[in-house]
C-alpha cells in the first residue's frame, strides 16, 4: 500500500507540528525546573530524532521553487539536530543537571553544531520565503527565531532568551505543519 502524495504532505504536516511542540514544551519542563529531567530529556530525545527527516520532507513539499539552498538548509539544520539528539543521550548518561552544563563540557564541539543549525536555519528559511510555499510569516518568524539564537550566542544571556529563540524557530515550523496538514495550498 503507498501513500498518496497528499497523505505525504499531511503525514510531514503532522510532523512539522509534533516535532517542534514537544521540543518547546520540553525547552519550557527544563526552563520551569531550572534544569534538566530524566522524563524531560528523553521526550526532548524523541522530538530530535524526528527534526532531520522532517526538514528533508519541509524541502520536498516546496521542490521546485525552494532550490538548492532550500536543500541545503534543511540537510545543515537537520543534520545538527542529528548531534543534538547525541548530546541529549549524553546528558541522560552523565546525569548532566542542565543546558550551561552540558555546554561546558561538550564546548566548541556543542558550538559548532549549533551554528551548523544557524547557518542552515538561514539559509533554509530564506529560501523558503523565496519559494513562497507557506505562508510568508512561517519563514519570517522561524529566521527571527535563528538570529535570535545566533545574537544570544555571541552575547551573554539568561537561557530564557534562548528558549525564546527555539520557541520562535518551532513556531515557524509548526505554522508550515498546519498549512499542510490543512491542505490549501
Amino acid at each position: 500500500m503507498s501513500l498518496s502524495i497528499r497523505q505525504l504532505q499531511k503525514l510531514i504536516g503532522v510532523g512539522a507540528i509534533a516535532a517542534p511542540g514537544i521540543h518547546t514544551l520540553t525547552d519550557i519542563a527544563e526552563w520551569s525546573a531550572g534544569g534538566f529531567s530524566t522524563p524531560q530529556l528523553w521526550v526532548n530525545y524523541f522530538a530530535f530524532l524526528v527534526l532531520p527527516f522532517l526538514m528533508v520532507g519541509l524541502y520536498t513539499v516546496q521542490r521546485p521553487k525552494i532550490g538548492t539552498l532550500g536543500l541545503i538548509g534543511s540537510l545543515l539544520y537537520g543534520a545538527s539536530f542529528v548531534y543534538f539528539a547525541h548530546t541529549t543521550l549524553y546528558a541522560l548518561a552523565e546525569q548532566t543537571p542542565d543546558y550551561e552544563t552540558l555546554w561546558e563540557r561538550l564546548g566548541n564541539l556543542y558550538t559548532m553544531h549549533g551554528f551548523l543549525m544557524i547557518l542552515g536555519g538561514i539559509a533554509f528559511g530564506a529560501a523558503t520565503y523565496r519559494a513562497s510555499v507557506f505562508p510568508r510569516w512561517t519563514p519570517v518568524v522561524f529566521l527571527a527565531g535563528v538570529l535570535l539564537n545566533l545574537v544570544l550566542t555571541l552575547v551573554a544571556a539568561p537561557d530564557l532568551f534562548q528558549t525564546l529563540g527555539s520557541a520562535l524557530r518551532n513556531l515557524g515550523l509548526i505554522g508550515m505543519g498546519a498549512y499542510l496538514v490543512r491542505g490549501v495550498h
